[in-house]
């Protein structure tokens, strides 16, 4: 993919055109979920360092993550196409293209997406790269943190996956 350096910044002509990442990196148990979401990064191939920007679909079944929740980064989603199940600790909410979702740093309240429609849904994913962040997955033995650019995961005893 093709970046084009302009002043004052860097265009990506056609976004779709970035090789996906499909998937998780989550432990084999928790990532079947994910199987079917494809990630773009944006805001990498625009040589973003500050914070990140993911163009993602999710295909249908698909989730966007383990509910979860960041003790450091703060998170905002934007639909862009399709509908898309936010599922929250108040329970569910259909997000249609137009809407957006944040969710604050340190709020324990899990979140993830969920594409219950028969057809693919997209959005743009934005998070900061606040170095040291924790996550927790409240439906699962699973916590996580990151250093360096690298997230380990951990049951919830502390025992490394």
């Amino acid at each position: 993919m093709d970046i084009m350096s302009t002043s004052p910044g860097n265009v990506i002509p056609d976004p779709k055109a970035i090789t996906p990442r499909v998937g998780s990196s989550y432990p084999e148990t928790f990532r079947s979920i994910t199987l079917q979401r494809e990630k773009r990064a944006l805001g990498k191939a625009a040589g973003l360092t500050n914070f990140g920007v993911n163009l993602t679909t999710l295909k249908p079944g698909a989730w966007s993550a383990q509910r979860h929740w960041h003790s450091k980064q703060d998170e905002l989603v934007y639909i862009l196409d399709g509908e898309l199940t936010l599922v929250t600790d108040e329970g569910e909410m259909l997000l249609t293209p137009g809407m957006a979702a944040g969710f604050k740093a340190g709020v324990a309240n899990g979140h993830c997406l969920i594409n219950k429609s028969g057809r693919p849904a997209t959005y743009l994913e934005i998070g900061d790269r606040t170095p040291g962040d924790d996550v927790d997955y409240p439906d699962i033995d699973m916590k996580a943190h990151t250093a360096d650019g690298k997230t380990t995961f951990f049951d919830k005893k502390g025992n490394p996956y």
